[in-house]
């Protein structure tokens, strides 16, 4: 089934689960992470043993699925400056998505720089297109707008048809500062999938957020934090704002794996306004407080 379908039906979102059939909370005694963070590594080990902590790709991706994986490519840095995710983890996402049995992986965002230099100089073009992703550029004309039944400040909003269309999301973060928000993590990521005049959602901020990226929940987050960018976000530019962390975070839940992130940036909920909103309605799948999290050190 389509999340286009979810989105016109009934999005599973409201009660905090995402999209994904199968994929709530498993049982407390499970030995599947609803949570893992992993440590000292290269992004393809990264991002192996966290998927195996979470039961694997195939609790994910089904045969002849249709995946978006969503990275943040918005700006027009090299990969070393933290502003954009590591092309070489969207790379290991790709195939990983294919060995699962994906019939064909989509990569793009709606990007704040200029398109054509984002997508070049943050590498992930060239490393997506060498893992066979189908790299595309975000048109216009392919916005459709959802109703956002649980909507307090917004009612609608256009969101990307790719992405609806999509049978999975994997929402790939950079973790990193901003300037507006604090930090920026999967939720703030999902803006690259959203259409209209972003400006307008700057106003009241948390609640319009939490107002839209309620109905397009991800089926799986990953966070890059091979490196974090830790000021000047979003964009960087500087390399002494950079830290070579070497870590990556992964969950079902969106929400749990943004509050799990924060520790990255020594901030707790309360401090993310944004975040906060999510969790007050309810869009955490997982018991914050009662976590079944492993965190894995390499060496």
């Amino acid at each position: 089934m389509k999340r286009r379908h979810f989105v016109k039906t009934g999005s599973l979102g409201s009660l905090g689960i995402g999209f994904m059939p199968g994929l709530l909370s498993f049982h407390k005694d499970n030995p599947v992470a609803d949570v893992v963070r992993v440590n000292n590594g290269e992004p393809s080990e990264l991002l192996d043993t966290a998927i195996k902590a979470l039961g694997g790709f195939s609790r994910f991706i089904n045969k002849n699925d249709i995946v978006v994986v969503k990275p943040n490519m918005g700006w027009d840095r090299a990969p070393e400056y933290a502003a954009n995710t590591n092309p070489d983890l969207v790379a290991a996402i790709v195939r990983s998505c294919y060995l699962a049995g994906a019939r064909e992986v989509k990569i793009f965002d709606r990007t704040c720089n200029n398109p054509r230099r984002c997508y070049l100089n943050s590498k992930i073009e060239e490393m997506a297109e060498s893992a066979e992703g189908n790299v595309i550029q975000i048109r216009k004309n392919k916005f459709s707008t959802i109703k956002l039944k649980n909507g307090i400040d917004l009612k609608e909003w256009a969101i990307y048809d790719d992405y609806l269309e999509a049978d999975k999301v994997i929402n790939v973060p950079v973790a990193k500062h901003h300037s507006l928000s604090r930090v920026s993590l999967g939720t703030k990521n999902l803006m690259g999938v959203i259409g209209d005049n972003r400006g307008l959602i700057h106003n009241g901020f948390p609640v319009k957020l939490a107002d839209i990226v309620s109905e397009i929940l991800p089926t799986l987050t990953i966070i890059d934090a091979y490196r974090i960018l830790t000021a000047n976000g979003p964009s960087g530019g500087s390399l002494s704002d950079v830290k070579l962390q070497r870590s990556l975070i992964a969950s079902s839940c969106m929400v749990t794996a943004d509050v799990e992130a924060l520790k990255l940036f020594s901030l707790d909920l309360d401090q993310v306004d944004h975040l906060k909103e999510m969790v007050k309605r309810g869009l955490n799948k997982f018991d914050l407080k009662n976590l079944n999290k492993k965190v894995i050190d390499l060496v």
